[in-house]
């Protein structure tokens, strides 16, 4: 049987995006119900199996069609049979169906309380000790959360929060932004790192500005430490000269045990062979260690879990 179509505006195939987006939103809440159909062969018995009523499931593949241009089904009263047109879709329709649940089941599956997942990004210098250890605490009594874990320099975390893909960070400086709600957790000194042989070596304690002719390795510029670096020598009454650039401290702390340059760093989490660390007695040199996340933005149970227990770890953040 030849169904007749309404003189609804179909879309061409030269519609532009704005169109495709539309007929989207056209065609999504009838996808279930037209595999139904097609599953059934039958309106009444998928009106039921759907629990809509059987006028609104009929006028819903009506539409359906007349939407897409095309006939989906060949009827005889209330049994259907799918046509080629009909075939075609629900190989696509199903797939797409398919794809949706999954993706329901993995959205429910972050968010459960006991076993959902925390996107984290942390600064590399607080990988080695720092989140092992916030992530082991937090465990104690969260045992199944789990976690994604990031580990990036301060700017490129803030756009990941911005874009969703982190739900909190560690970073440092404590940013301050209209779009981020930020929270100080802790502060970290900051050493002046020279090689083994220096002759700064034997000191245990030093002013930065004693060492305004020395050579500095640093982070490269975007990175929050080569921030505070600069700020601190500025304050000390110098530019430092800069002779190599990296994007990890440890490798920095490498290049001056080489006798590359001395640099401003935190303290390492194991000891390194071939440095001396100064303790800074003026300017006073530290960073503060801040959680960051996006204002607004609605927390999932393991998330809200995970930054209160961050939160109540202010002021203990670091090992000691």
């Amino acid at each position: 049987m030849v169904h007749q179509h309404s003189s609804q505006p179909r879309l061409s195939p030269s519609s532009d995006t704005e169109d495709m987006a539309d007929m989207a939103r056209l065609l999504a809440p009838r996808l279930a119900h037209f595999a139904g159909v097609a599953r059934t062969e039958h309106v009444t018995r998928a009106a039921q199996e759907l629990q809509v009523p059987q006028s609104t499931l009929s006028r819903a593949m009506v539409r359906l069609e007349q939407d897409l241009g095309v006939d989906l089904f060949a009827r005889r009263g209330r049994t259907v049979s799918l046509t080629p047109a009909g075939r075609t879709f629900l190989t696509h329709v199903e797939r797409a169906l398919a794809e949706i649940e999954r993706a329901a089941e993995e959205v429910r599956a972050d968010a459960d309380p006991a076993t959902g997942k925390v996107a984290f990004g942390f600064l590399h210098t607080m990988g080695a000790e720092t989140v092992p250890g916030l992530i082991q605490a937090f465990r104690v009594d969260h045992p199944r959360v789990r976690f994604s874990l990031v580990q990036n320099y301060g700017e490129a975390m803030l756009e990941k929060l911005r874009a969703g893909e982190l739900d909190l960070c560690l970073t440092s400086p404590v940013p301050d932004a209209p779009d981020l709600v930020a929270r100080r957790l802790d502060e970290q000194k900051l050493r002046l790192v020279v090689p083994a042989d220096h002759a700064l070596a034997t000191r245990r304690r030093i002013r930065l500005a004693e060492a305004a002719e020395e050579t500095f390795v640093t982070l490269e510029p975007g990175y929050g430490l080569r921030r505070i670096t600069d700020d601190l020598c500025r304050e000390a009454g110098f530019k430092p000269r800069i002779a190599f650039e990296g994007e990890e401290a440890e490798t920095l702390r490498g290049l001056v045990a080489a006798g590359l340059g001395v640099a401003l760093l935190p303290p390492p989490a194991f000891p390194r062979p071939g440095v001396a660390e100064l303790t800074v007695t003026a300017p006073r040199a530290a960073r503060e260690i801040g959680v960051a996340w996006l204002d607004g933005h609605p927390d999932t149970p393991p998330v809200a879990a995970f930054k209160k227990f961050l939160l109540s770890r202010r002021g203990n953040l670091l090992p000691t």
